[in-house]
């Protein structure tokens, strides 16, 4: 999907702190960390042969469940689509289950942090848990900071906390998740889940990502095995009589050359772009009986030369080729550029802030294609990006209520506690418009912050139906995207790299744009290759080896 070891997650950062500015209307609209305290125990389990793949009584049972039939079921993991709102919801958990405790729980923010006292969206939340948690919300942007403090230290950690990806600090597996987290297997592992129908409902591979040394500790966050998408100004080019047929790399230059004029160019920075349509792995592919990173791959080469006879063409922006990333979506969504790459969440977001003042507005992913015209290679994404933690404690009833309250937040699209989670009240924080859909009040948008999703939320529903034609024509195109999909090596593997590695990979984010503007080549990507041999790559290398050997 992206670039390099540090790039590839940190474009997905970019992606979902975008998205989670939209997701509250769901329904309807690296850093250091000290070593631990001695306070922590030192209690963990025997740790697991790195990479093993869990057993079946570590892994929660999978037992879907769907409260609402989908207009356009999953294919292949595809997210599923529903065109309408159901009539009816449906009461998952039939009471409260908490009781009455209260909880603390850290997450992130990337907006502005709701208020507490007299939050009207938090008592309703808390009512239909039964027990109260209290935010400790900090911004996102540097979540990662707050973050490795608080786990400095074992009395500083809240009951729950939420942990991205791209947040995870060093030594997370082997010492702070033993130490200072609450091993769930025996809570959740196999049939026991059954008790929690929500959480059972949660795919296995997110599961899978929440596990370390062989132990289920994390609750997840699920995410889309379809991130990404090529995206083009349809009704732009509906206007200008332009009809794409893009089936290969040079169609796509060409398209891109031929909607450049005047104050007007064909495309943003393509990177991403290029990545995809090359194939380009997200970390390690197989070649033979050897472990190949992406740096090293003909693909990655391949996209590198792609883009580069892009922005040597003219048709990129300016101010992209200037790298002023930070406006993509804004000269995109002005008509100012036509193609670029964006999460496919954008797609819903881009019709939230632009249909009120131009009802015509149209963004459409191009059908999937390889550079080549060949079979495209999608590669599949993370199946969780986000999870969270239970503090360590030897009271049995604590983590039990903290199960049964997750399994009231897992709830899944059709239900009343999902209708409460992501639309809060009706008549305080959202009314019923002519068509029947909520309309969120002005009292949402302070209230209703993304919280609780970052504790564990359920499998994603694609449900935005207050954008016509929306559901509809991403739901068909996730389903022929999803005949492309493949599974990265080392796909739901929980894998958290030696910290000395940490920064071998940052000196290719730089190269990728320069040999893409033209101000190197790539006889630099050689020598830059041989330089990460050299810095480590061949250890990272035989690190990985090691797992792959232990599957």
């Amino acid at each position: 999907m992206n670039t390099t070891t540090s790039t590839a997650r940190l474009g997905d950062v970019e992606v979902r702190r975008r998205s989670f500015l939209g997701l509250v209307a769901a329904g309807a609209a690296v850093v250091g960390v000290p070593s631990l305290l001695t306070a922590c125990s030192t209690d963990a389990p025997p740790a697991a042969a790195p990479g093993a793949t869990p057993s079946a009584d570590v892994l929660p049972k999978y037992v879907p469940v769907d409260y609402v039939a989908p207009d356009y079921p999953s294919v292949n993991g595809s997210t599923p689509g529903y065109e309408t709102l159901p009539a009816e919801l449906v009461q998952s958990v039939p009471e409260p289950p908490g009781a009455g405790s209260s909880f603390t729980a850290m997450t992130p923010l990337w907006g502005t942090i709701p208020p507490t006292k007299g939050n009207q969206y938090y008592e309703a939340v808390n009512g239909i848990l039964g027990s109260t948690i209290t935010f400790q919300i900090t911004d996102g942007n540097v979540y990662g900071d707050k973050l490795a403090t608080v786990l400095a230290s074992a009395k500083d950690v809240p009951d729950w906390v939420s942990v991205p990806s791209w947040n995870i600090p060093p030594r997370f597996g082997s010492e702070i998740v033993p130490n200072l987290f609450q091993d769930l297997t025996d809570f959740l592992g196999g049939d026991k889940v059954e008790q929690y129908p929500n959480l059972a409902n949660i795919p296995t591979d997110a599961w899978k990502f929440c596990v370390f040394n062989g132990r289920l500790y994390g609750l997840p966050f699920p995410g889309e095995i379809i991130t990404d998408a090529i995206f083009y100004r349809k009704d732009v080019l509906d206007e200008l009589g332009i009809t794409p047929s893009v089936s290969d790399g040079q169609d796509l230059l060409d398209l891109a050359k031929e909607l450049t004029g005047g104050n007007r160019w064909g495309a943003e920075d393509l990177w991403n772009t290029a990545a995809i349509i090359h194939g380009v792995p997200p970390k390690w592919i197989l070649e033979g009986d050897r472990l190949v990173h992406r740096v090293e791959t003909e693909q990655y080469r391949a996209a590198l030369a792609w883009n580069a006879e892009l922005f040597a063409s003219g048709a990129v922006h300016p101010d992209a080729v200037a790298d002023q990333a930070g406006e993509a979506k804004t000269r995109f969504q002005s008509g100012q550029s036509l193609i670029m790459n964006d999460g496919l969440g954008g797609w819903h977001e881009a019709l939230r802030d632009n249909l009120a003042s131009n009802p015509a507005f149209w963004q459409q992913p191009l059908d999937p294609f390889a550079a080549d015209g060949g079979t495209p290679v999608l590669w599949k994404g993370n199946p969780a990006n986000i999870f969270s933690f239970l503090k360590k404690s030897d009271d049995e009833a604590r983590i039990t209520e903290l199960l049964a309250i997750a399994n009231v937040l897992a709830a899944p699209f059709g239900t009343t506690e999902f209708d409460v989670i992501n639309n809060g009240v009706e008549g305080v924080h959202y009314e019923r418009g002519a068509d029947g859909l909520p309309v969120p009040t002005p009292l949402a948008a302070t209230e209703m912050q993304p919280t609780y999703m970052f504790l564990v939320d359920p499998p994603i529903a694609n449900a935005r139906v207050q954008y016509p034609g929306y559901v509809k024509a991403s739901s068909e195109w996730q389903t022929k995207a999803a005949e492309f999909i493949t599974e990265p090596l080392f796909y739901a593997q929980q894998i958290v790299e030696p910290v000395q590695y940490a920064s071998i990979g940052q000196p290719f984010v730089d190269l990728e744009k320069d040999i893409s503007r033209g101000r190197k080549s790539l006889d630099d990507l050689d020598a830059a290759v041989d330089t990460w041999r050299a810095s480590g790559g061949e250890e990272l290398r035989t690190f990985y080896q090691e797992i792959l050997d232990a599957r």
